[in-house]
């Protein structure tokens, strides 16, 4: 089920992406647009999906640990094997201004869960108002990315659209609903199931099974770009995916239904918090703004750390 589950949520991403880029053209909105707004949307509706989910059905944890765990696989992992395969060659906007926001968002989940609440320990962790707060600097993230595309449209990745009559575009997105919907389900079923026949906590599934299927899109994408050479666009993938993952998803999750902290959190929001550190110092200590092979290296052995003494502290 698990397996099944990911790849609809995965698939029903596509499709939706696609056939909901089809219509916006149709209504003469520009590539650009569609690249910043649906595609971009589209790319993190598979977190967003199982963290509604989630909180529907009551497992926060596995909401929380979807989003940190995602944000942690996309920098250590995803990034880490991109490097190793062809450095990472940085754009300025995203030194000065997208990786620092992502610093920003680890630093801001890891006060929500690690500052004592005044409501006592049962009030620390992402509650409606640091919901509130994050979707704040979402609007702030997303004013911004429009400004800056209006004043350097020649920096700006304009998306490639795919042609398709109307009645085909509809069906894209109508099955691709669908396969969210249905894999997102079947997902989080699934994960609750396997925690507990093994007898671990929803957590360790959440930050290591479910983060890394959810993030199977930047991986792949990440990959093809590293074969092409083309890495500053993965970096650019993988530092949006983690703004919008706290900003957006994360936010949404904690307004729908407060997320408490779970143990270990601290460790999980630092390490998300930590990645994107890393990556801005890679990028700000070499001349060709790079992360170089040896620190991809370096993101994949931290990680392997890191995971190790998260399982065997259970």
């Amino acid at each position: 089920m698990l397996i099944i589950g990911l790849v609809l949520l995965v698939k029903g991403a596509d499709w939706l992406v696609d056939g909901a880029s089809a219509v916006a053209k149709r209504f003469g909105i520009s590539d650009l647009v569609i690249g910043l707004t649906v595609v971009a949307f589209g790319t993190s509706m598979p977190e967003f999906v199982v963290n509604m989910v989630s909180v529907a059905q009551g497992a926060t944890d596995l909401a929380l640990t979807n989003i940190l765990g995602s944000n942690i696989i996309n920098t250590f992992v995803i990034l880490g094997l991109t490097a190793v395969v062809y450095p990472i060659t940085s754009q300025k906007r995203s030194r000065d201004f997208d990786i620092p926001l992502s610093i920003i968002a680890g630093v801001l989940v890891f006060a929500f869960v690690a500052v004592q609440s005044p409501f006592g320990e049962e009030g620390r962790g992402v509650t409606r108002l640091g919901g509130s707060v994050l979707l704040i600097m979402f609007a702030y993230f997303l004013y911004n990315t429009f400004r800056h595309a209006k004043d350097h449209p020649e920096e700006a990745e304009a998306e490639a659209v795919k042609p398709m009559t109307t009645g085909k575009a509809v069906m894209f997105v109508l099955c691709g609903l669908a396969g969210l919907v249905i894999g997102g389900k079947m997902i989080v079923s699934s994960a609750v199931q396997i925690a507990t026949d093994l007898g671990v906590s929803e957590a360790i599934i959440g930050l290591t099974v479910v983060a890394l299927g959810t993030s199977l899109p930047e991986l792949a994408t990440s990959v093809i770009a590293a074969a092409k050479k083309n890495c500053d666009i993965a970096l650019g993938n993988v530092i949006g995916s983690n703004i919008f993952n706290v900003f957006f998803v994360l936010a949404m999750s904690a307004v729908v239904r407060p997320l408490p902290a779970y143990e270990g959190i601290e460790m999980d929001a630092w390490m998300a918090a930590i990645g994107s550190v890393l990556v801005w110092m890679f990028v700000k200590t070499n001349r060709q703004r790079q992360v170089k092979r040896w620190g991809g290296a370096l993101l994949l052995l931290v990680y392997a750390g890191y995971l190790t003494y998260r399982l065997i502290s259970l």
